[in-house]
């Protein structure tokens, strides 16, 4: 069973709603381009790719209700930092209505490209991966995380469905247990054998040989190949080196942020310290205890073996050859 995250309905925008997830599957009625990045900044939708199709559609009903474009643009361009694939979407929005195209099929063709650029990566990823593989990932990178299939998890799937014996270790993914809450529940609805573990447990399991291959998606890829992921993916590459262990990031082009040359200029975001202190409504530490809950990290080109993109794999990681895929 595919999963969807959401559903364009001509005049709005259903959104399931993945805070909710996996206990309830809620569907969000969005119809302005405000509700949409409500959605997008309290993590309603999450996933770099997904906030772009999302943040288009918002787009669309933004203008249709007869709001400026410059404003629509603004008010869902300040929704989060990171993701770089918001950005890419919006401005190709903005392009769209300076040259007088459809917004309506402009944000359809978002939609399409994605999914068939994740179906194309899953496709090469599959390549990548042993006939016996135990793969470990982090955050959620599926369905939910973009416009159907998924990026890393969408190679995951295209090696399940190839035939081949995978075992997938979830990381649960503090604080927002992503991993635990989502990815599990995809894996689940699709019967690929996995196992969930605590972020801590990657190194140990590395150490006894008991991990093949580590696949993460990105929220950003710049120039020479920093990719910027959800927290904890630089500390499970500075172990995937350490010990030995491929480490994979499957992501569309649209996630390249060419403009970028370092990890050092990415902007990161800092979500409030009540997310931290909280595991899903239950506190977790003293109210008095300041915290820093910083959402993302960066990891450095050269922990990373290869990038998987619906244009070709990337190895090694370095400018020229980014440039050489994308071009």
């Amino acid at each position: 069973m595919e999963v969807k995250a959401f559903h364009w309905k001509g005049d709005h925008l259903l959104l399931l709603d993945q805070r909710r997830l996996p206990h309830e599957e809620v569907w969000l009625e969005l119809k302005d381009h405000i509700q949409v990045a409500e959605a997008i900044k309290d993590m309603a939708v999450r996933g770099a790719p997904a906030i772009g199709c999302t943040a288009a559609y918002g787009f669309v009903l933004g203008i249709k209700s007869g709001e400026r474009p410059e404003r629509v643009y603004e008010v869902l361009r300040n929704t989060r930092p990171t993701a770089y694939n918001l950005f890419w979407a919006l401005d190709r929005m903005m392009n769209a209505i300076r040259s007088g195209r459809d917004l309506e099929k402009e944000a359809v063709s978002i939609e399409r490209e994605d999914y068939e650029a994740n179906k194309r990566m899953g496709e090469l990823g599959n390549e990548l991966i042993p006939k016996v593989a135990r793969i470990l990932t982090h955050c959620n990178t599926g369905a939910l995380a973009t416009a159907g299939w998924g990026t890393a998890l969408g190679v995951i799937r295209s090696a399940h469905y190839s035939g081949k014996r995978i075992q997938v270790w979830v990381d649960e993914t503090r604080p927002y247990l992503q991993g635990a809450r989502l990815t599990a529940w995809e894996l689940l609805k699709e019967g690929i054998p996995h196992r969930l573990i605590t972020d801590s447990t990657a190194g140990f399991l590395m150490k006894k040989g008991l991990v093949d291959l580590v696949i993460v998606g990105a929220d950003r890829i710049t120039a020479k190949g920093d990719v910027a992921n959800k927290i904890g993916t630089y500390a499970l590459s500075v172990l995937a080196k350490e010990h030995g262990v491929p480490f994979y990031v499957a992501a569309p082009s649209s996630t390249f942020d060419l403009s970028v040359k370092s990890g050092e200029e990415i902007p990161i975001e800092e979500r409030s310290e009540e997310e931290l202190k909280n595991c899903l409504g239950c506190p977790i530490a003293p109210e008095e205890t300041p915290a820093l809950h910083i959402a993302f990290d960066v990891t450095p080109a050269e922990n990373v073996t290869a990038i998987i993109t619906e244009r070709g794999v990337i190895k090694p990681v370095n400018e020229e050859n980014i440039r050489r895929c994308l071009s």
